[in-house]
């Protein structure tokens, strides 16, 4: 069961969530973070602190099923999913899982995001979103849910 939203500063929520991880995770976050909202200008960012997982989706509006992507911290690593992933052109082979939709990819280092394979399926992703990014609305940080049962976050 998910605790209600606190009403504090949401940024200060997600840096919060942040610091639960190991060091090396958190850094790569924030780094991962910031490398996304560059790279998506006029995204709604949804966190979710799940159980399992912390997850940020990249999203055109306040809908959750328009997201494009998410990046999700697990005590070891951490994914970019691409949410509407399934029929993107991967030459490279680089998309992971089997789902109706989903799609992801580990990053190994900030450097990932920067591999000109990984921006292609970026920008694809992005061209055939169900609903486009509006680089002109406003970046907004919305903490959706917190459950209340939390796997440890650190090894």
């Amino acid at each position: 069961m998910a605790k209600p939203v606190s009403t504090l500063n949401p940024k200060k929520q997600l840096d919060s969530f942040l610091a639960k991880f190991d060091p090396k995770i958190a850094s790569l976050a924030r780094r991962a973070l910031t490398k996304m909202r560059q790279r998506l200008p006029g995204s709604i960012e949804m966190v979710y602190d799940n159980y399992n997982a912390l997850a940020i989706g990249f999203v055109p509006d306040e809908r959750p099923s328009n997201a494009i992507f998410s990046v999700v911290l697990y005590t070891r690593h951490i994914n970019l999913f691409f949410l509407q992933g399934v029929g993107l052109p991967d030459p490279n082979r680089r998309l992971q899982g089997t789902g109706n939709q989903v799609r992801h990819i580990r990053l190994e280092s900030i450097a990932t995001l920067d591999d000109p394979a990984i921006v292609s399926l970026m920008n694809a992703a992005l061209h055939r979103a169900k609903v486009p990014l509006d680089p002109k609305q406003p970046r907004k940080l919305i903490i959706k849910a917190i459950s209340s049962k939390q796997r440890p976050r650190r090894i």
